[in-house]
């Protein structure tokens, strides 16, 4: 804008210069100083008008270590050449390098590209707004046009395929079955009924179906051990972060996206991503042999998702854990004792936990005593710069009978919850 105030003020000066001394000339140079105006505003208002951008994500969820694909396409609507554009995107996905200076696009025509972006952060983000910016031949006046269309896109926490995952052999008395049907199949026949209209084939009971010469289907009842809840520990006081983060450029990162395989993704060094990533590890684990599992959290607020089963619960659990921040005030210790009362006799708790707080062991034990089988994950702290050891802890859960894993900054989530810390040898990152 620096050459259109020149101009204005040239214009300014050649009519101050006229009205004082009449001459034509000083006339002449103030019509075309200001005819040059005209024409300026005039063409940059054109190049930023009869314009449509479409822009077009392949997917609207993502996940943590996954290249987002996104196509834009500039058409000019007018009949009107535009000699150039500049379209500045301000999505709030980090490392989305979007933004595109376009050369000259003909009447009715249009210029496309596309973007990969590797995601590098769960969350939910923003795609746009787009800002089109362009200007005269002679670079006296450029105009903006914003484009207020907006849409989020959903990036997952990253998970690990878990093998195998360790849990309690089962301790349910006698007399405690829970009566409770269920449409899923689990191996707890409750009965037989007649066949309805969507019910499965694997579900009818051909024997008795041939007896009574109807087609007869099984009916099933919930296992009581299948119930598996993870409680994680978002209190804001028990989570650390390395100081040592990395911070890329917006074009590194968009140049890692398209070469991922040489900078391949690694968790951010912060015991609240790894705690969120190994709870949609595991999560997925059990999702994926049909077991329901549920989600407790007391982030800014309790943040609880009850148990079930199946890909709408996976579609769930993964949506809460992208959102999901440590910002919450409540020790690890209240909120299992005030969560312990509402779960059934014989479920599983998985407690995931960076706190060096020996206060919640206690309440583990508890916990244990009460009928309730527990899984503690704990995160050391002390790897990623954090005073205190976990040892303590993890000991004082041991002795409650709790089974106990460890999680180091730097190493397989897998490798940690496959093998106690004793057996553990290697200490590689399936996310390196």
């Amino acid at each position: 804008m620096t050459r259109y105030r020149v101009i204005w003020l040239l214009f300014l000066v050649t009519v101050v210069g006229a009205l004082s001394s009449g001459r034509s000339l000083w006339w002449s140079f103030a019509g075309a100083l200001f005819t040059l105006i005209v024409i300026s505003v005039a063409w940059a208002w054109v190049s930023v008008n009869w314009l449509r951008l479409r822009r077009r994500t392949l997917t609207r969820a993502a996940q943590a270590g996954q290249t987002l694909e996104e196509e834009f396409i500039l058409y000019n609507l007018s009949r009107i050449p535009k000699l150039w554009l500049e379209v500045r995107d301000y999505s709030t996905l980090p490392g989305h390098a979007a933004s595109r200076v376009t050369g000259l696009i003909g009447a009715k025509q249009w210029r496309g590209w596309r973007t990969h972006t590797l995601c590098r952060e769960r969350g939910r983000y923003n795609l746009g707004p787009v800002v089109v910016r362009s200007g005269d031949p002679l670079g006296i006046y450029q105009m903006e046009r914003a484009i207020h269309r907006v849409h989020s896109i959903l990036v997952y926490p990253a998970t690990e395929d878990l093998r195998e995952f360790p849990l309690p052999a089962g301790q349910l008395p006698g007399g405690d079955a829970l009566r409770r049907r269920t449409h899923y199949v689990t191996t707890n026949a409750a009965g037989v009924r007649d066949y309805m209209n969507g019910d499965g084939i694997n579900r009818i009971h051909w024997p008795i179906s041939m007896k009574r010469n109807r087609l007869t289907v099984k009916e099933f009842e919930l296992d009581p051990m299948s119930d598996l809840w993870i409680l994680l520990d978002l209190q804001r006081e028990a989570h650390v972060a390395a100081q040592t983060l990395e911070h890329t450029p917006d074009a590194a990162q968009s140049s890692a996206a398209q070469s991922s395989a040489a900078q391949p993704f690694t968790l951010p060094p912060a015991t609240e991503e790894y705690a969120i990533s190994m709870a949609a590890s595991i999560a997925q684990h059990f999702l994926r042999q049909e077991r329901a599992v549920g989600l407790i959290a007391y982030s800014r607020r309790r943040e609880a998702l009850a148990s079930d089963r199946g890909e709408r619960q996976y579609g769930k659990l993964m949506e809460m854990l992208s959102v999901l921040r440590a910002e919450g005030d409540v020790p690890f210790n209240r909120v299992l004792r005030a969560e312990s009362p509402s779960l059934s006799r014989g479920s599983t708790i998985i407690a995931i936990s960076p706190s060096t707080d020996l206060s919640w062991t206690g309440v583990a034990q508890h916990m244990t005593r009460a009928g309730l089988r527990m899984v503690a994950i704990v995160i050391d702290a002390q790897s990623f710069g954090g005073p205190e050891p976990c040892a303590p802890v993890a000991g004082a859960l041991s002795e409650a009978g709790a089974i106990v894993r460890i999680v180091r900054r730097g190493e397989s989530l897998a490798n940690a919850i496959q093998q106690p810390v004793s057996q553990r040898r290697g200490r590689g990152s399936a996310f390196r």
